[in-house]
Order: structure tokens, then C-alpha cells, then sequence
């Protein structure tokens, strides 16, 4: 497998073409990682789709009414097997391609930033889980909710297709949600984002996380979006507060000579 460490010019930069040759590389260890973590989920599919389809069955027993999945064509089944596969590869090798993306935003691995690096995924992969874990437990009662309009001596029967990207979507979106504040962080820790400027900047942040919010639930309705975004504006000021005690640390121990203007002698 190609080398992940950058090639630099004398003066420190890389090439557009190292850029994307890294780029490629890891995005092949992701999915090769990704890929052998569906293998597991293809083997333990049936108790995954149980529990992904619990809600329902549980909606069942408890209404008159008919609430089932449906199978609406013969390669359905085959079909969301893949998918749900590949959901379980997404989640058990999220240590791996989260690594990889923070590799890649992280300019040249220096001894401090793989420090950092390591720091993150040893945060990002128990939130990113977290998150998970709490879309896992809401959907049932985001699933009663929705299907709480179904008229009385009627039938409802969820296609197996969308009913199942309504749920992994919403797992999804939720593990990437939580994964908000250990971004912004590990950008605070290498320099990047300066905590000043994620507070001055919390308007239009707002204004992403709503539309992320948007993109990621499955359901058009305005509550489901609230649900997921209000948590992450929480994250978001969190993590601003987070940033400002390490920018605080910084500069306490930040050497005198370095605030010594440009036309003066320091004391070294």
C-alpha cells in the first residue's frame, strides 16, 4: 500500500498531485476497512434487522391496526442486506476512516499533531458511537410518533427500502452530529481555530448546523431537524468554551519574546 506520508519542497508545500494521491490513499483504507466491517455485519444481519425493525413489531402487538414491513420487490431483501451490511462495516470501522479523515486535514502528522491525532480518535470514536447509541434508543419513539396518524381500521405498511433509510439516516446523522465538538477542538489544539473566532463566528455556524440538520433527518418535518440540531448547537458552544481554556493555557505558557514587536531587541 502507497505511503501516507506527504512529500514537501524545500519550503514545507505539497503538490496538488500529492494532495490527491493522499487523498486516494486514504479513502482505499476506509473502505477496505469499511468493507471488511460489513463482512461482520453480513454474518450477524438477521439480529441487526431485528432490532433496526423491533419498533415496529412492538407497534404492532400494541394497535389494531395492520403495521408491518413490506418487501415490495423480489431484490429487495438482497438489497438491504447490502446496505445494512454496510451500515454495520460504517460504524465498526469508524476508528479507522475517522483517523484517516483528521490525517488528511492535518497537514504533514508533526510529533505535536500526532498527538493530537491520537487524542482525537480516542475522543471522536466513543461520541461518534454515543451519538449512534442515542438515535438507536429515540427511534422508536420517533418511529411511534410518525406512525401514530395512521387512521384507526387501517393498514400501514412501511416499505422495507425507505423505512430502513429513515433509520439508518438517523443513526447516521446522529454519530455525525456528536462528532462536532472533537473537530472543533483538535482544530483548537494545532492552531487552526482560534477560540475568538468560533465565538465570533457562532452565527453563521448555526446557520450550517441547521442545514446540516435539515439534509440529515429523513422526515420533512421541522421537529426532527430541531431534535438533531439543538444537541449539536449545545456541542458547538461547548466546544467554544473547551477551546478558550486551552487558548488560556497557551498563553500562559507562551514565552515573553514572542510579544515583543518586530522594530524592538528581545531580551534572548
Amino acid at each position: 500500500m502507497p505511503s501516507l506520508r506527504r512529500k514537501r519542497d524545500p519550503e514545507g508545500r505539497m503538490s496538488l498531485g500529492d494532495h490527491l494521491r493522499e487523498l486516494r490513499n486514504r479513502i482505499t483504507i476506509s473502505a477496505i476497512a469499511i468493507l471488511i466491517g460489513a463482512i461482520f455485519g453480513w454474518i450477524y444481519y438477521n439480529r441487526i434487522i431485528g432490532k433496526l425493525i423491533e419498533p415496529l413489531k412492538e407497534l404492532a402487538d400494541k394497535s389494531d391496526g395492520l403495521i408491518n414491513i413490506n418487501f415490495a420487490g423480489m431484490t429487495d431483501p438482497f438489497a438491504i442486506q447490502i446496505t445494512v451490511s454496510l451500515f454495520a462495516g460504517l460504524i465498526i470501522a469508524s476508528p479507522i476512516w475517522l483517523f484517516q479523515i483528521w490525517g488528511f486535514i492535518v497537514p504533514g502528522l508533526t510529533g505535536k499533531e500526532k498527538l493530537v491525532a491520537r487524542l482525537f480518535v480516542v475522543a471522536a470514536v466513543p461520541l461518534f458511537l454515543a451519538g449512534c447509541l442515542f438515535a438507536f434508543v429515540m427511534v422508536p419513539k420517533a418511529v411511534t410518533v410518525l406512525l401514530s396518524f395512521t387512521p384507526t381500521g387501517t393498514a400501514n405498511l412501511q416499505d422495507a427500502t425507505a423505512y430502513l433509510t429513515f433509520v439508518l439516516k438517523f443513526i447516521i446523522a446522529f454519530g455525525c452530529a456528536f462528532l462536532l465538538p472533537v473537530f472543533l477542538v483538535a482544530l483548537n489544539l494545532v492552531g487552526v481555530l482560534p477560540a475568538r473566532s468560533m465565538l465570533k463566528g457562532w452565527r453563521p455556524a448555526v446557520m450550517v448546523i441547521l442545514v446540516f440538520a435539515a439534509i440529515m433527518t429523513p422526515t420533512p418535518d421541522a421537529y426532527t431537524m430541531l431534535f438533531l440540531a439543538t444537541p449539536m448547537v449545545l456541542l458547538y458552544f461547548a466546544s467554544v468554551g473547551v477551546a478558550f481554556l486551552f487558548d488560556r493555557r497557551k498563553e500562559e505558557h507562551k514565552p515573553d519574546w514572542l510579544d515583543v514587536p518586530d522594530d524592538q531587541a528581545s531580551s534572548l
